[in-house]
């Protein structure tokens, strides 16, 4: 590797840097605004806050990774023709080929990078996280022992707990609850504590009362009681639980498509193979994006309006590149006979890196002919 390849490879990787850093930012701060709010909201802690930020980090990163490269590619190329650097290792005989060499190594790096993230770490932190959320929702102490504050652990339930001692016994407590279609259940008591058994947590409440208030016949009926115990199982929400699906799956378990297993997850065997290989082909397209991009801009003529076209034209790319990915992995889905379909997307990917190459070095050949000083050598 010489001067040239070591100095606009370094380039790339600090740009590329810069570029994830950015994204990766964008991404997180949008999903944490959501999981903070929930998991503050129902009375976790900041630590755990921060533990299941930490877990959606790899699926993040993954979404910026070949974004980042395709955009780091083109930003680099776009400023060094600006600054005329390529004009110069170009009069020194270099192809476009010789040129895209050390974008093909950073494109590798990338590649490495999405293929790692793809079979291991994504897989890996959405179990840990589908398991640590589902952790969390079944901890009903966490969303209900909160003092001074009305909390509501489901839709209809209100409850609220004046104080909580260290020993955990809570005091003063209020629990509303109204049954669809039916009556609405209000129970006030002076001491409470949580209990968890096998059967589901437990209220066990003491010297209190029970107003029952009929929808139909607008009655009231109030009984006081000594102790009662109120299932909190039946009227907890259990919709924050997260269900295993395919992202949870390792990448052999994807390519075997079980039906037992598609059934487990809710899809279909075809799905499985689809999202299986979709996680080597987002790798393979990964190394692509960023020589495709910095390609495109070779082959355009030098212009006072700059090399939009030629950015336009990457982009194009990029997007035509995506939206054949969605389309063969959807023929996948639905014949999973057809599975070598999905590497259509990387192969087309792949064979527009020559042509390309062919159109920059056809436009070097007629800038050479079209410059006034070459043909005066000629003539010379």
């Amino acid at each position: 590797m010489d001067r040239f390849d070591r100095y606009l490879l370094s380039q790339l990787l600090i740009v590329f840097s810069f570029f994830s850093l950015v994204l990766v930012l964008v991404y997180w701060v949008n999903r944490a605004v959501r999981l903070f709010d929930r998991l503050i909201g129902d009375g976790h802690s900041t630590l755990v806050f921060l533990e299941l930020s930490a877990l959606t980090l790899p699926g993040i990163i993954r979404l910026a990774l070949p974004v980042a490269g395709f955009v780091a590619a083109v930003y680099v190329g776009n400023r060094l023709i600006a600054e005329s650097e390529l004009v110069v290792v170009q009069a020194t005989g270099s192809s476009p080929a010789r040129m895209a060499r050390p974008v093909l190594m950073f494109g590798a790096i990338i590649m490495v990078m999405v293929l790692i993230l793809n079979h291991f770490l994504v897989p890996a932190s959405r179990a840990e996280l589908a398991q640590r959320d589902a952790d969390l929702s079944q901890n009903i102490s966490a969303r209900l022992l909160t003092a001074g504050e009305f909390v509501h652990p489901s839709r209809d339930v209100t409850f609220y707990v004046r104080d909580i001692t260290r020993q955990g016994e809570m005091l003063d407590i209020f629990l509303s609850n109204r049954e669809l279609g039916g009556p609405q259940n209000t129970y006030t008591a002076r001491r409470a504590y949580l209990v968890t058994r096998n059967d589901g947590p437990k209220l066990l409440m003491f010297e209190g009362s029970l107003q029952t208030l009929d929808p139909e016949t607008r009655q009231l009926t109030v009984s006081r009681f000594d102790d009662f115990a109120f299932d909190l199982s039946e009227v907890t929400d259990d919709s924050s639980v997260v269900r295993r699906t395919y992202n949870h799956v390792s990448t052999p378990e994807l390519l075997r498509a079980d039906p037992k297993l598609a059934e487990d997850l809710r899809t279909t065997p075809g799905k499985l193979l689809a999202i299986g290989h979709q996680r080597t082909t987002a790798a393979l397209v990964a190394l692509i994006a960023p020589l495709l991009g910095f390609l495109a801009l070779l082959t355009g003529r030098f212009s006072r309006f700059g090399l939009w076209r030629q950015i336009a034209m990457a982009t194009g790319l990029i997007v035509l590149i995506n939206l054949l990915d969605t389309v063969v992995l959807s023929i996948v889905e639905k014949s999973p006979a057809l599975w070598p379909m999905a590497y259509v997307t990387p192969l087309f990917g792949a064979l527009m890196v020559p042509v390309l190459i062919w159109w920059a070095s056809r436009s070097k050949r007629m800038r050479r002919r079209s410059n006034p000083r070459h043909k005066g050598a000629q003539t010379a």
